[in-house]
């Protein structure tokens, strides 16, 4: 077998199936031009393929004791050895320079996960009692009505009997 099958067969391309007065031009079957060339499957071996595939990525979390074990053994690799250790950790290093300045800045607790997204707000400690003021004002406007309905009704009624009915002094702190 030639250096060309090799590579046709490496490279998973199949030669068509052609009859003996067709021409072969690459260019426009897009086969290979080896005659005689086997047929292989195309593709990876179906047994080999994860047919199931998850519909969000999962995002890694590290925890800082693998984070400084990792930034210990980089620390101890020589010149070329970080790349094995990358490649065997599954990591890129832009992890490790994160890392490197979280651990130089003195976060140790910033080598753990953050949670995503917008930060929880603190609340108020005036929120409570704002709402508790207004809870007690609304119950205090409705007294005060249900008190002038019935300030309203006496005076009607002593209109009714002719009685007299001293004026009431308000003061301004009334109002």
């Amino acid at each position: 077998m030639g250096i060309a099958a090799t590579i046709v067969r490496e490279a998973g391309m199949v030669a068509p199936e052609r009859r003996e007065d067709e021409r072969s031009e690459t260019s426009r079957s897009g086969g290979a031009t080896i005659p005689g060339a086997p047929a292989e499957p195309q593709g990876p071996d179906p047994s080999l393929i994860d047919p199931e595939v998850s519909t969000k990525a999962v995002r890694r979390h590290f925890t800082a004791a693998y984070k400084l074990r990792i930034l210990q053994e980089a620390d101890r690799c020589n010149w070329g050895e970080i790349a094995a250790l990358l490649r065997r950790e599954g990591l890129y290093s832009t992890h490790l320079t994160t890392w490197r300045k979280q651990r130089a800045s003195g976060e140790i607790s910033g080598l753990e996960p953050r949670k995503r997204g917008k930060k929880p707000v603190a609340p108020n400690p005036l929120t409570a009692e704002n709402a508790r003021l207004r809870r007690e004002n609304q119950r205090l406007q409705k007294r005060l009505r249900q008190a002038e309905t019935i300030i309203d009704v006496q005076k009607k009624l002593c209109d009714i009997l002719g009685l007299t009915v001293p004026p009431i002094e308000q003061n301004e702190s009334d109002e």
